[in-house]
């Protein structure tokens, strides 16, 4: 068998196939074994959140191990006061169940009133259509609950082993730099490094930008409610700011039950046309000058790639793909451009280097204002000066 010569290589159809068949290996075992592939992810991502806490305790002189435990502590401390929270909205929610009940009767008499006088259908055959309907719904229901209680008892049993998971991602670290750095053998470990410390960046400023417009978006939302009388707007709004883990479409979804609510518990539709223009301009607050002020272009993930990152999670893992759809993408591109023959997919997937270029602009004539505003205020405290010595000069002569 003759030697392969060095220069060698497969052509481009040959190449492609074999990525192609790497990538559907690759999301079959992903498809397979989401629920432990997506708690491991999602520890990763609250391990990056617990660093610093973690890395300042340690420079205080706290060994890593009791600095760790103290950081899961006080992360599961704020969950589980966010979570009691919920649970007091919530049951104050079903206080008004039953004058949703009523105020849903009344709608659905109107409704056959209507039905009858327009299409000439009597009430007992409407009657006879609904109570078929809510048997189907019924039987489908039935599954719907078990499927829910299912899928609740294992993710509790999921958070359960969640702190294990930080706790030793965080322990061992440094560990998993040397593996990558072992890994890669044929890049610069300055390279590994700074590619590692990216994606904590991104990451980073992504989950501390998400809490702080989760913040302001949700009360914004509840003062809009608020003002125009939604019974439980506090737990709406920020119910619909906490669904921000889904991007674009998150508080969309969240806005669809206050607007139910105020339908059913208001006289006049106008108050549920209130509540979608307070999302709506919530929406694109959050969207044009919220997020892109508080996260930056940190994660340079333009939205096509983003909505398109969000389909193909969701399809993938459900719920949870949507919430690490974004982050896993910001991942991805950050690899992209650290490799020199992915750095097209990188390009493709980021911003383009036109509005790159405007925001550097931009940020030099912002940066040259404030030192030509400097510069004249400095003059004009120099004249200032001088003009007083010179009075001062005077009335002493």
């Amino acid at each position: 068998m003759p030697p392969i010569p060095q220069n060698f290589q497969l052509p481009y159809v040959a190449r492609l196939a074999f990525a192609l068949i790497s990538i559907t290996i690759l999301v079959y075992w992903m498809y397979i074994l989401d629920s432990i592939i997506t708690l491991l992810l999602f520890s990763v991502i609250i391990s990056i959140a617990l660093y610093p806490l973690t890395a300042w305790l340690e420079r205080k002189g706290f060994p890593r191990m009791l600095a760790i435990t103290i950081s899961i502590l006080a992360f599961s401390l704020v969950a589980a006061g966010i979570a009691t929270l919920l649970v007091y909205q919530v049951t104050d929610f079903t206080t008004m169940l039953p004058q949703l009940i009523q105020k849903i009767n009344a709608s659905l008499n109107k409704l056959q009133l209507w039905a009858y006088d327009r299409f000439n259908i009597p009430p007992s055959r409407q009657l006879k259509e609904v109570q078929k309907y809510y048997q189907n719904m019924a039987e489908g229901g039935g599954a719907l609950v078990g499927t829910a209680v299912t899928t609740t008892t294992s993710m509790l049993g999921n958070l359960s082993i969640l702190p294990v998971y930080i706790f030793f991602l965080l322990y061992y670290r440094d560990m998993f730099r040397q593996f990558f750095c072992k890994v890669f053998v044929s890049a610069k470990k300055t390279q590994v490094h700074e590619v590692l410390d990216k994606i904590y960046e991104v990451v980073h400023s992504y989950l501390s930008g998400l809490f702080i417009v989760t913040l302001i978006v949700g009360t914004l939302n509840s003062v809009g409610l608020l003002i125009l009388g939604i019974p439980s707007a506090i737990f709406f709004g920020f119910l619909a700011a906490m669904l921000l883990i889904i991007p674009y479409i998150g508080i969309l979804i969240g806005s669809i039950l206050p607007i139910v609510v105020a339908l059913v518990t208001k006289d006049s539709p106008m108050y549920a046309l209130g509540v979608a223009g307070i999302f709506f301009f919530v929406q694109m607050l959050e969207g044009n000058v919220i997020t892109p002020y508080i996260v930056g272009s940190k994660i340079s993930v333009n939205p096509l790639i983003a909505i398109v990152g969000l389909f193909l999670g969701g399809s993938l893992w459900g719920i949870a793909g949507l919430a690490l759809a974004l982050p896993l993408t910001a991942i991805i591109k950050v690899i992209f451009d650290a490799v020199d023959y992915l750095k097209p997919y990188g390009y493709l997937m980021g911003e383009p280097e036109i509005s790159k270029e405007r925001a550097v602009k931009s940020r030099k004539v912002q940066q040259i204002e404030r030192e030509v505003v400097d510069t004249i205020n400095d003059t004009t405290n120099e004249v200032k000066s001088l003009f007083k010595k010179k009075r001062a000069g005077k009335s002493t002569v």
